[in-house]
């Protein structure tokens, strides 16, 4: 009873959650950044909270807010439409800042990778979001194959069984599951690109397969993290889910392998246009 108890609140969440990004994506533009910066600051926090969690992990003095100074910086400027080489030379300057600080034990050793981590997460949103059409139905493809991976991996995994994927990092995965949830990702990308009318090309087809595992690959390394720390959730932010890298660690990652194949192909700026132009 109880589990079902949390499946269905699992399925509440989801679907208010999801109904209210997909009025922001629709929305596009500055109510769009704004969500993205809410996500990388959301996600450096519970970063940190979880890296900071023991008292050998805590640090004092002048430096010691520098993460949260520098992820505040970068989320003003997220917000403000910076162009993506400007928002990548500071995540870069940041991240090599904090490996100093880091060094000389005026930060912790995790703060890094937490910064960068999130604001990674967050450029990459945006950018593939872009302001035209072309992002539009860019970032729905990336949401119709995280979504649909993480769904049919659930519920295949559940169905089937069988051998574990990960079992030191994420013992309740299976290779049934993850091979289930990449089908379902290729399915969720054709579904877009046939309802678009741009047709699921066989470049968007092996683009759909990589981004479903790639997200499943996010979601291990998430899983990963925590394990690290000892924490069974992120945080509690969203009801049946934890926290919000909790729910958002496969499309982040998915997000910016998206985004590396468009700004390899493309521009920095303007990635979805190597996947839709429309």
């Amino acid at each position: 009873m109880k589990e079902m108890s949390n499946l269905q609140l699992r399925i509440i969440s989801a679907i208010v959650l999801g109904a209210a990004v997909l009025l922001i994506t629709w929305l596009g533009g500055l109510p769009f950044r704004i969500l993205a910066a809410l996500i990388s600051g959301a996600m450096f926090y519970e970063w940190a909270v979880m890296s900071r969690g023991a008292l050998a992990n805590r640090v004092s003095g002048s430096l010691a807010m520098l993460p949260e100074i520098l992820i505040l910086v970068f989320m003003v400027a997220l917000v403000g439409g910076v162009s993506a080489n400007l928002l990548i030379g500071f995540i870069v300057l940041a991240a090599i800042a904090l490996i100093i600080c880091a060094k000389a034990g005026m930060t912790t050793r995790w703060d890094a990778g937490g910064f960068v981590y999130a604001s990674l997460s967050g450029l990459a949103i945006a950018m593939l979001r872009d302001g035209d059409a072309s992002g539009l139905v860019a970032i729905l493809f990336l949401f119709a194959i995280v979504w649909t991976t993480d769904i049919l991996a659930y519920f295949v995994g559940r169905a089937i069984g069988g051998p574990k994927l990960a079992p030191a990092i994420s013992p309740g995965k299976t290779w049934s599951g993850a091979i289930g949830g990449t089908i379902g990702g290729i399915l969720g990308g054709f579904l877009i690109a046939a309802f678009v009318g741009t047709g699921a090309t066989f470049f968007l087809i092996i683009v759909a397969a990589f981004l479903s595992v790639i997200s499943q690959l996010g979601d291990l390394f998430e899983s990963w993290v925590k394990r690290r720390h000892g924490v069974k959730d992120s945080g509690h932010l969203i009801p049946g889910h934890g926290g919000v890298m909790d729910r958002a660690d496969g499309l982040v990652a998915a997000a910016f392998a998206m985004y590396l194949i468009g700004w390899a192909l493309g521009s920095a700026d303007h990635p979805s246009h190597v996947f839709f132009s429309i």
